[in-house]
This record gives C-alpha cells, structure tokens and sequence, in this order.
C-alpha cells in the first residue's frame, strides 16, 4: 500500500530580497510551477498552493493548480498551513509535506522520502533532511542551517552557527546541512499555530526551534538526492540558471 501524503507549497508575493519571486522566470515558467510540478511527481495525494496574494493565484490556476487563498498576516511557512489544514479539515494523522515555493529544484524523490520518514517515526511531530557540506565557505556562511542529531536520528539543535564547534581545530567531523523541507502531522500544525515565538527561535531565526523548545521531536534524514539550493535573492537565481542550463 502506497504511502499517503499531501503537499503544501506555500508562497508570498511579497518577498523583502525577492519580491514577486514565486512568479520569477525559469526556462519559460514561473518558479512556483517547478515546485508544484516536482511536488505532483513524488506522489502525493494532493498538492495545494497556498498563497496570500491573487497574482499568485491567478497563474497557478492557470497551469493548473489548486489553490488555497490565505491570510497576509501568518509569520511563518508552518503558520501557512496549519490555516490550510484547518480550511481542509484534515484528521489529525494526516502526513502534510511543506515544499517551500522558492525551491525550484527540489528532486521529487526527497519529497516522498520525508513523508516516509515521518510515517516510520511513530514518535516524531516532523521529520526533515541533511545533507553534507561540500565547501569550508558553505559550511561557514550562517544563510546554510547546520543541524546535531542524537544517535537514533532526532535533532538535538538547528543553529546558523558551526555546529559542533571543534575546540581542537584537527577534527573530521562531518558537518551537516539542513534541508529546508518538512513532513508534519496535521495535529502538530494545528497546535504549533497556537504557540508564541521559542527565544531561541527568535534568536536564530529558525522556527523549527519552536518546536525543539516545546518538547517536540524532529526526525533527520540524509536526503537520498542532494537539492540544489532554495532562491532568496535574484543573484540565487542567476546561479542556479548558470548550472541547469549549462
């Protein structure tokens, strides 16, 4: 029996780096409509735009899309769709997969791979992925998210910082990279949108520490393909044209 999961796409026209990023060009289609095409692929049972704006509407309906019409105030990607699972009515066991709307690139397999991540992990709220660091200049830069698990794959903590931070400067260690995509239990979302800000959250400016904060626990798995990166800025999207198109 196949597994069955949803995806989620959410994306904001009002981007601070981007503005109007979802509806940014790539190769003759809007950044968004990679998304959803690679989210369609992996075989979930539905996939959903979800948006605040009716620009981003108006052309997701036009390639074909479903879309969710959401509200402009949501501080966050998970704030997003808990509305979405509340608009859906959505039991609380339902597998929701959150592909963001700027990751264009995402393969299709590491979609379906979260969703059975967190299918086999009775225990965890959410289960996301690494993958390994290829650059000292990559490790380094705090836009990439560094996560340490446990032994039995749970995170222990997201930071923009090097971590663990190597006091003797002679380690091996493998550094690990965070994947931004999650798989979540609708009940998780329904109770995450009902909690203030984790002070570590606000520190780091990673929500997923809200979740660490609360007791939750957050699955980690080594992605089966590794992703190119997500867009923030335009300079991204140059970048990430000069390596598919070359």
């Amino acid at each position: 029996m196949s597994l069955k999961f949803k995806v989620v796409i959410p994306a904001r026209y009002a981007s601070t780096r981007f503005p109007a990023k979802a509806l940014a060009d790539i190769n003759g289609k809007p950044m968004v409509q990679h998304v959803y095409e690679r989210a369609v692929a992996s075989g979930a049972q539905q996939t959903i735009i979800a948006t605040d704006d009716q620009r981003i509407q108006k052309v997701a309906e036009g390639f074909g899309a479903e879309v969710c019409m959401t509200s402009v105030d949501h501080a966050s990607g998970s704030d997003r769709l808990a509305e979405v699972v509340s608009i859906y009515s959505w039991p609380n066991d339902t597998i929701v997969v959150n592909v963001q709307g700027d990751e264009p690139f995402i393969p299709s397999e590491n979609i379906a791979q979260v969703a059975r991540n967190l299918a086999h992990q009775p225990e965890a709220a959410l289960a996301t992925l690494t993958t390994d660091f290829e650059s000292e200049e990559e490790l380094n830069s705090s836009d990439n998210v560094k996560v340490v698990c446990d032994s039995k794959g749970y995170a222990l903590y997201f930071s923009r910082a090097v971590i663990p931070f190597d006091r003797d400067a002679a380690s091996d260690f493998q550094y690990q990279r965070h994947v931004g995509i999650y798989a979540y239990r609708a009940a998780y979302l329904t109770e995450f949108s009902k909690l203030k800000p984790a002070p570590i959250e606000l520190q780091e400016k990673l929500e997923q520490l809200r979740a660490l904060w609360n007791g939750w626990k957050i699955h980690v798995d080594t992605a089966v393909e590794k992703p190119l990166p997500g867009v923030d800025t335009p300079q991204d999207l140059d970048y990430l044209l000069t390596q598919i198109n070359h």
